[in-house]
C-alpha cells in the first residue's frame, strides 16, 4: 500500500500560479506518476504524466502552461501551473502507477478574481 498526500492547492486569480506536491510514502523511482483533476459535476480526467526516466505528456488544454517534474529523492512529484484559468477550477490528485495504481486525496484548486 502507498499513500499520496497533494499539497499546495488554494484560491488564486487567473493569470497566476501554483505549485502542487504529491510526496509518497515509499519510493517513486520504478513509477509512472501522473496527475488527474476532477471538476465539479465532471468526470476526473487526465491532466499530465512523467515517466520514470522523465518523459513527460500533456493534455492540451494544458500544454505550455503546466509543468510536470519528480524528484526520486524525496519521493515527490510536482505540477507547476502557470497561467491558470478559471476552467482549471478543480480538486487535483495524483496517481502513482507501478504494479497497481494509488491515488491522493487530492487538493483543491480555485481560480477566480
Amino acid at each position: 500500500q502507498v499513500q499520496l498526500v497533494e499539497s499546495g492547492g488554494g484560491l488564486v486569480q487567473p493569470g497566476g500560479s501554483l505549485r502542487l506536491s504529491c510526496i509518497a510514502s515509499r519510493s517513486i523511482f520504478s513509477a509512472v506518476m501522473s496527475w488527474y483533476r476532477q471538476a465539479p459535476g465532471l468526470q476526473r480526467e487526465w491532466v499530465a504524466t512523467i515517466t520514470t526516466n522523465g518523459i513527460t505528456n500533456y493534455a492540451d488544454f494544458v500544454k505550455g502552461r503546466f509543468t510536470i517534474s519528480r524528484d526520486n529523492a524525496k519521493n515527490t512529484v510536482y505540477l507547476q501551473m502557470d497561467n491558470l484559468k478559471p476552467e482549471d477550477t478543480a480538486v487535483y490528485y495524483c496517481k502513482l502507477t507501478s504494479t497497481s495504481g494509488y491515488w491522493g486525496q487530492g487538493t483543491q484548486v480555485t481560480v477566480s478574481s
